[in-house]
């Protein structure tokens, strides 16, 4: 039989779908900068969207490395509060040094992320249910910790070195861009050229086809959640440096934003999929975007309404990218092609699907063992 014509993809499609946000962001600052002349084309207005977006940006890729699993953790937002009031806490209340207040918060972050992946996994509980009651747990500990009220350091206020994690700069650059950009491509080396990355993109794409080459679902998983919760640690340094002072409820306005920069992020560089540099270029444009709104004088009821639009358009665009990646025949790009050969877990000898397997579905070598 001759096989079907592949479909035609328009010339440059990939490219504008690929590229297109970052036309985008070039689009949204020219357009402030001739309606703003004198404030916005400034290297004060550049500093105050590096430093000022760093956090949201840190946090959006914590919120990324769960979607790329299939997965959504609701409780970045609780975490990041939890996590820069037991800086402060420590610090301030109980005299710890900061570094070593610091690692404590990154290894509870991590091990708050191992629960939530356990709890969803393990527990098979939906992820937006599971993350959101232990993300109200958390905010319920953060309010027992500050008892109600904010953490405010003594007259000699927070150690410099410690504040100097986010006022200084590099390179005539805010420090915390520099974050960012060594975050975005540790995650982008991780997901697109080992492994481990490819393995948690075939367990969000498929989970069965997944279990059939013997990639244990379950513990990868677990694996995204646990380098969510160590990201939402990390952030939470970051804000304790920022703020100055442990407020409980202050994570919680970073929670929208953080899913709609890992949202839209997923429609641009590798349209269809959750990726780092996506990640960041959406995050650029909602900076660009929020940072001009803000000039031009705008309510303070548009910060909100800008969010929530954009999600709702992050969701339709992330939808529709997937549906065009499958429908273009790119599914043979995927990371699922490049698998490399696995040992599966087992030694029994080669049997034939059951007859409830999918019709057409490949016959596997040998059955693998239940996840563990």
């Amino acid at each position: 039989m001759t096989p079907p014509p592949r479909p035609r993809r328009r010339p440059g499609g990939h490219h504008i779908g690929a590229y297109g946000l970052l036309v985008l962001t070039a689009l949204l600052y020219l357009v402030f900068s001739l309606a703003l002349p004198d404030t916005f084309p400034t290297l004060d207005t550049v500093d105050s969207i590096l430093s000022n977006q760093s956090i949201p940006a840190v946090l959006a890729l914590a919120a990324m490395v769960p979607v790329v699993t299939g997965a959504f953790d609701l409780s970045i937002g609780y975490g990041l509060g939890l996590a820069h009031v037991m800086v402060l806490q420590l610090v301030v209340n109980a005299g710890w040094p900061w570094p070593l207040a610091c690692l404590t918060v990154l290894a509870g972050g991590l091990v708050v992320g191992v629960l939530n992946g356990v709890v969803v996994e393990f527990g098979r509980i939906d992820s937006f249910i599971a993350t959101l009651g232990t993300g109200s747990m958390m905010y319920a500990v953060t309010g027992w910790i500050t008892d109600g009220g904010r953490i405010v350091p003594g007259p000699q206020g927070l150690p410099p070195a410690f504040t100097d994690l986010y006022d200084s700069s590099f390179l005539g650059l805010p420090v915390p861009a520099f974050y960012v950009l060594a975050l975005a491509a540790v995650l982008w080396l991780v997901l697109e050229r080992l492994p481990l990355g490819r393995y948690l993109y075939v367990v969000g794409s498929n989970p069965r086809a997944a279990d059939l080459v013997g990639i244990p679902t379950r513990r990868y998983t677990v694996y995204a959640f646990a380098a969510s919760g160590l990201i939402v640690g990390f952030a939470g340094v970051l804000l304790a440096a920022q703020q100055q002072i442990g407020n409980p409820s202050v994570g919680l306005d970073y929670l929208l934003p953080a899913f709609v920069g890992a949202l839209l992020g997923s429609t641009a560089i590798k349209p269809g999929r959750p990726n780092a540099l996506g990640t960041v270029v959406a995050v650029a444009v909602l900076a660009v975007g929020l940072t001009g709104i803000a000039q031009l004088g705008a309510e303070f009821w548009t910060v909100p309404l800008f969010n929530g639009g954009t999600l709702l358009i992050a969701v339709g665009l992330a939808g529709y990218a997937a549906r065009r990646r499958l429908r273009g025949g790119a599914a043979r790009d995927t990371p699922a092609a490049s698998i490399p050969p696995l040992e599966l877990p087992c030694t029994a000898p080669a049997r034939p699907h059951p007859q409830s397997a999918p019709r057409g579905s490949p016959p596997a070598p040998c059955w693998p063992r239940p996840p563990p």
